[in-house]
């Protein structure tokens, strides 16, 4: 099948609630709009950063659907997918396929099972799903996931096993990387951290974070086009940003949702637990990083 989803950075967007603790739907167009107008190569959604273990059905089905409107086909839209069992997500799976999504990142079950077994827990559902597939695979976070060999055996078997998406450092990265050319797109997540060295160590795209995405794309676009000394020097720019960020997913939930709210001049809002509560600390950085950073534009 043809693959929809091209190189590049894909950012995975935030869910921002209500004083009432309800779901807003208004900021995910705001940022589908961000993101085309930094030039992202298409949108994510229900991942960590949209905090979906937090939304039910209802509400990740009016996120799809606001999505998918918004983008009105510019763009493709990957849909994380959950769920204990190969039938749980194949559910999910043809929902945000009926709702518009372009491409589907399955996430492991969260009761850790054997490589083998999970392996064939892929396999099931990529098996039974004509779209563009992909896994998360991120055993440095999840303590177990899929080596080389069984990645490899995933693209051999699927031609559908479009994304490979590791949470892990540019250094791991490299292998799998190498392992799979030609075969299947390798996407790193992370915030953006090492985003030039995972250009280099053969990943095709990231699925960072939105409060940034001016610069990642960026970044990406220079080091593609061959200006990789330009492209570090932007980086090197946004670093103390994403260090900031990146320590562990509470605080990039709690502090990198605060950072685009700030850069899109909108309203925080209310959350819901378990929430890293921000300390004035934290907020005194984050304001001087939206300085810094500027607002994010929301057209071209």
């Amino acid at each position: 099948m043809t693959n929809l989803l091209h190189p590049g950075i894909y950012p995975m967007l935030y869910s921002f609630f209500g004083s009432d603790g309800k779901l807003r739907l208004d900021p995910f167009s705001l940022q589908v709009d961000a993101a085309l107008a930094a030039g992202a190569k298409g949108i994510a959604v229900l991942g960590l950063g949209t905090e979906a273990a937090k939304l039910d059905e209802d509400e990740c089905a009016a996120v799809i659907n606001t999505v998918a409107k918004r983008l009105n086909d510019r763009a493709p839209m990957i849909v994380t997918i959950r769920g204990e069992t190969p039938d749980n997500q194949l559910k999910a799976a043809r929902r945000a396929l009926d709702l518009g999504a372009t491409a589907l990142l399955l996430q492991p079950p969260s009761e850790t099972i054997s490589e083998a077994a999970l392996l064939t827990f892929f396999s099931e559902v990529i098996n039974a799903l004509d779209c563009p597939v992909g896994i998360q695979n991120a055993p440095e976070f999840l303590g177990y996931g899929l080596n080389d060999s069984n990645l490899i055996t995933l693209a051999r078997n699927h031609t559908n096993f479009s994304i490979a998406k590791l949470e892990c450092s540019a250094l791991a990265l490299e292998p799998s990387a190498k392992a799979l050319a030609g075969k299947t797109m390798v996407f790193n997540g992370r915030c953006g951290l090492e985003l030039t060295d995972n250009l280099r160590a053969g990943a095709q795209g990231l699925i960072p974070g939105m409060e940034t995405i001016d610069r990642t794309t960026a970044i990406h676009d220079a080091f593609i086009a061959g200006e990789h000394e330009y492209a570090d020097e932007l980086y090197a720019e946004v670093l103390p940003v994403l260090t900031f960020i990146m320590q562990g997913i509470p605080q990039f939930l709690t502090y990198g949702k605060t950072l685009l709210a700030y850069r899109l001049g909108i309203e925080i809002g209310s959350a819901r637990e378990p929430w890293l509560q921000p300390t004035d600390f934290g907020l005194e950085c984050i304001t001087r990083y939206a300085a810094r950073l500027g607002a994010l534009p929301t057209s071209a």
